[in-house]
């Protein structure tokens, strides 16, 4: 049997806003999401892109036209689950007390066991259901049930959550948005390119402008102490922040990278590892990653990364 696994909401909203040249929805083995929840509240509102889990009887059905060994993310979800663990329901009658303790599993944990004898993969369960996802990205709610390949190829990602509810990592167009900056509540920017925009004008408390090439001999380390006080200065504002490039994958990541090191005290393949599992396809150029190992010594006193390893 498969591993079940809690997934975070962060996780799930991560796995939802990957993309490659497209948004990786579109791809036909990347997610299946599952909602165990009843009919009603299925329609009344679910998860974009989820399905609903139907019944015969008592006995669940797996969902037709998904081979689960190839999915890369199955994740399944009820009302409000949050523990993996199994919890006991008194059962009234004049039993003894020990056999009057009857195990209960939370409909999403029950469910998941039975997918898990058809796949080797994890099996993911949102830690808060439904009723958590959906108070922290209530514009990921929908009633829609059918997603044509077209409607799925056109799907615009938001920016991946790097800090729960506080860092945000995207690109140009993103930060651009007004829709997306007003669903997370973005107040502060850190935009990593030589592009401004109009979007931007007259607003330099709140911005912080690093004017950089994306090549290799592009010198991006003087910039890291102006980027981690930023930052620092934000949060404790209680400001939420958007670090941008123009297309999210280079140099905003070479700056998130910067930030993480300095603000967790740690190295850069820590560092590394934690926002590659945020973002599948950040990729910094050789360049920005020699600057960070550099960069590594000045946080720590030490360079510990060898950057010719081939998480690199």
């Amino acid at each position: 049997m498969a591993e079940l696994v809690l997934c975070e909401p962060t996780e799930l909203y991560n796995i939802l806003n990957q993309v490659s040249k497209l948004s990786r929805l579109a791809e036909p083995n990347y997610l299946c999401l599952l909602d165990v929840r009843n009919k009603r509240e299925y329609d009344e509102s679910h998860v974009i892109t989820a399905r609903r889990v139907k019944q015969k009887g008592s006995e669940y059905l797996i969902p037709e036209s998904v081979d689960l060994e190839c999915v890369k993310y199955c994740v399944v979800y009820d009302s409000n689950t949050s523990s993996l663990e199994v919890f006991f329901e008194e059962k009234d009658d004049e039993k003894s007390d020990k056999d009057r303790q009857v195990p209960v599993l939370g409909t999403a944990i029950e469910y998941a066991r039975v997918l898990s004898r058809f796949t080797r993969h994890p099996v993911y369960i949102l830690r808060g259901g439904y009723e958590c996802f959906s108070a922290l990205y209530h514009f990921f709610r929908t009633q829609k049930i059918i997603w044509m390949p077209q409607e799925l190829d056109a799907f615009q990602p938001y920016p991946v959550e790097i800090t729960p509810g506080k860092i945000y990592l995207g690109n140009f167009s993103q930060a651009c948005n007004p829709k997306i900056q007003k669903d997370l509540k973005i107040k502060a920017h850190v935009n990593v390119s030589m592009e401004a925009g109009p979007f931007f004008i007259g607003d330099s408390d709140k911005l912080l402008h690093i004017q950089v090439e994306d090549t290799l001999d592009a010198n991006i380390t003087p910039f890291f102490r102006h980027l981690c006080h930023f930052i620092d200065v934000h949060l404790e504002l209680d400001s939420v922040i958007l670090v941008f490039s123009k297309l999210g994958i280079s140099r905003s990541c070479a700056a998130l990278l910067a930030y993480l090191m300095h603000q967790n005290g740690q190295t850069l393949k820590k560092s590394w590892i934690y926002l590659k599992r945020c973002k599948n396809n950040m990729r910094p150029n050789r360049g920005f990653v020699k600057q960070l190992q550099l960069w590594e010594k000045t946080v720590i006193g030490d360079i510990v990364t060898d950057i010719l390893d081939p998480l690199f």
